[in-house]
Order: structure tokens, then C-alpha cells, then sequence
């Protein structure tokens, strides 16, 4: 189902025995009604190429924990997993500035670390305790940050709000950009095509991403779309698709959408293809319409972090060795997450109605407020 597309290595620059930077030939991107140069080889540094690798493993190992802590019934609710998924919100991090805007859905987790959430306080979220992200009060699906607008647990809402914050960067003239991820199964909302409609209309910088991972909630993309070309389905909206399993190929497409945009041409749809390994969520096997050895398949040949592993070494960028203490430092960094996430207390019953609305903690807010129903803070 998806293609193979590993970087071909064109150039290592060697110093001291390993590699400063390598440069590799890029995969074609399908284009739509779109007029851009895009970059053929792709650089790669030492230094960025380690980072990537462990931000991609500490997300695989966070929700490989979070998969276990579920099951042990120690998370409740709804948890959506990320593994598969990886190279698409570390590539595009990399692809933009830390300031530009983020708005996702509920399959959240990745995004929420690469936005400098750390794994434990993601993890306690997860859990519903006081030292999570939203203390708690969000799960999985309610996660932010000063520049990450969710974690929206409705399907494709998150997509007319991700075009208005396009619409305010654009109004103020700050120069960022708004990224809207939405799934193949959310792509068929109407008001998806009416955040088009608009962003188009307004000229709004906002890079519509489809995370097309092949299946919705236990349907495949070709069974759910009569036109399962994402990128093509903007009309008047210039498309790209990408290679999501390439970290390389999200990075640097997404900087020359980005920059594109920061010109003053308006949206662009784009469909970064990619795949999930767990179902849906975790009340979905994942195995009633795809067969194991199909998993197994996209495990083996094609995970984003297997290939970006390839491109360490291809490159003599790192050593085995390195990448081994890497993989080492990001377990002990996720399990010391597991463990904050089981002792940290859980919310005392006053903070549950505080920070409803952006400081407002100590405010009374009628029907919404400690105070209404008798409770006190200490």
C-alpha cells in the first residue's frame, strides 16, 4: 500500500572517521494545480539527524508505554496511538519555527511532545493526574501549548479553527503560518472543503494536512472516498503529497510549502502518506480489515525510523553504538514518564473547576466554578 521511497545517498562529508552532513536524493512529490520548485536532495547533519532519531524513538517508546498502561487499565477513555506516524510531526517541526501555529486532532501525542511537552507530563495526562499537561483534566485527545491549539476529539473540527488561525496570522502580519492536520477518514467533512473555501478566499497561510494512515475507524481510504487523492481535493487549492514514513522528504516539502505561503499565496492542501500500526483506538484490533502480515510488511519496510536509521549509517552520520546509547537514554527517559505518570497525585477536587477559561483560576463563573456547588479551595 505504500510505496518505497529510502533516500538515496548522494554525498557524505567526512571528518574525524564520521560524517558532518550527508545529502540524498529526495522522492518525487504528485502535484495539483501547484506552480513551486521543490528541492531534489535533501542535507542531512549529524547533529539534526541524531535529533530526529531520538525524538522519533522517545514518541514510539511514549506510546508503546501508553498501549501497555491502557491494557493494565491504568489509563481510561479513549487513547489514540501515534506509532507508524513519527516522521510526519518530527519532519514538519523541523520544516517550520517553533512559533508557527499547530492544530491537530486526537491522535495527538507526538505533536504535543515535538511542541515541548516532555513524556511525563504527557503521560500523566493520560492518566488524569495533577502533573499532566492539562493537569489532567484533558486525556488524550485535549492537549495544548501556547502554540499548539489541540487535540480535538471532533472529527474535522479542528480544520475551519486551524483556517482561522491562519485567517489571524495573516491579519496581523506576524509572518507564521497555521498547519490543520486532519485523517483520511475526517478528509470527507464538508466543513473541510468550506475551511478551503475560505482560506482560499482570504489568502490565509494555512498548510491543510491530511495524515492519511490508510484507514479510518476500521475503513480504508478507498472504500470511504470516491477521490482518495487528498491532495487533488482543494479545487482552487494548490495540492502536494508527501512521503510521511521519509522524515527527510516531510522536512523539507513542508519548509518550501511553508515558505510559499509566508509569501502571500494563501493555503495549500497537502496529503502526507503514512500508516498506523495500532487500530484505530484501543477499542479497535486493527486486524478486522488489514491482515497482520500487512502491518508486519509496512514494519519491516518502510518505518520511519528503520529508514532513518539507514541514513545515519549510509551517510556515517552516527555508529551503531551511538544509535544503541540513543535508544537507551530514550527508554530510561519514557520509563522515569511511566513512573511519574502512576505516583503523581491525582487533582484535588477544587482544581477540577478552575482553568476552565484562560486565567480565570480564583474567578467565579456561575455553573462552572467550585463555588456553585459548595466547594471550597483551601
Amino acid at each position: 500500500m505504500l510505496r518505497q521511497s529510502l533516500c538515496k545517498l548522494t554525498r557524505p562529508v567526512l571528518t574525524r572517521g564520521l560524517a558532518n552532513e550527508a545529502t540524498f536524493d529526495l522522492p518525487e512529490c504528485k502535484l495539483h494545480r501547484f506552480d513551486i520548485t521543490l528541492p531534489k536532495t535533501a542535507t542531512l547533519t549529524r547533529d539534526d539527524g541524531l535529533k530526529y532519531f531520538k525524538d522519533m524513538t522517545v514518541i514510539r517508546r511514549m506510546e508503546t508505554a501508553a498501549n501497555a498502561m491502557y491494557k493494565a487499565k491504568e489509563i481510561r477513555g479513549f487513547l489514540h496511538l501515534y506509532s507508524g506516524q513519527e516522521a510526519v510531526c518530527v519532519g514538519m517541526e523541523a520544516g517550520i519555527t517553533p512559533t508557527d501555529s499547530i492544530i491537530t486532532a486526537y491522535r495527538d501525542h507526538g505533536w504535543a511532545y515535538t511542541r515541548g511537552l516532555s513524556p511525563s507530563s504527557i503521560l500523566a495526562e493520560l492518566t488524569g493526574r495533577s502533573g499532566g499537561c492539562q493537569k489532567g483534566k484533558g486525556g488524550s485527545m485535549h492537549m495544548y501549548t501556547e502554540t499548539l491549539f489541540g487535540g480535538n476529539g471532533i472529527v474535522g473540527a479542528q480544520v475551519p479553527v486551524g483556517a482561522g488561525i491562519a485567517f489571524a496570522h495573516s491579519y496581523k502580519e506576524d509572518g507564521k503560518v497555521c498547519i490543520a492536520l486532519y485523517g483520511d477518514g475526517a478528509a470527507n467533512q464538508g466543513q473541510i472543503f468550506e475551511a478551503f473555501n475560505l482560506a482560499a478566499l482570504f489568502k490565509s497561510p494555512c498548510m491543510f494536512t491530511c495524515e492519511n494512515n490508510h484507514y479510518g475507524m476500521g475503513t480504508s481510504d478507498v472504500r470511504a472516498a470516491a477521490n482518495p487523492h487528498y491532495y487533488t481535493r482543494g479545487d482552487a487549492v494548490p495540492g502536494i503529497k508527501i512521503d510521511g514514513m521519509n522524515v527527510l522528504a516531510v522536512r523539507d516539502f513542508t519548509k518550501a510549502v511553508t515558505d510559499w505561503m509566508r509569501a502571500g499565496n494563501g493555503p495549500v492542501v497537502a496529503e502526507v502518506e503514512t500508516y498506523r500500526y495500532y487500530g484505530h483506538s484501543m477499542s479497535d484490533p486493527g486486524t478486522s480489515y488489514r491482515t497482520r502480515d500487512e502491518v508486519q510488511e509496512v514494519r519491516k519496510t518502510k518505518d520511519p525510523i528503520t529508514q532513518l536509521k539507514s541514513f545515519l549509517l549510509e551517510g556515517e552520520l552516527a555508529t551503531n553504538e551511538e544509535l544503541k546509547e540513543i535508544e537507551k537514554e530514550c527508554r530510561q527517559i519514557v520509563d522515569e514518564g511511566v513512573d511519574f505518570a502512576r505516583t503523581s497525585p491525582e487533582l484535588e477536587v477544587h482544581e477540577m473547576f478552575n482553568t476552565i477559561y484562560m486565567d480565570m483560576d480564583g474567578a467565579r463563573i456561575r455553573g462552572a466554578d467550585a463555588t456553585t456547588y459548595g466547594i471550597h479551595s483551601p
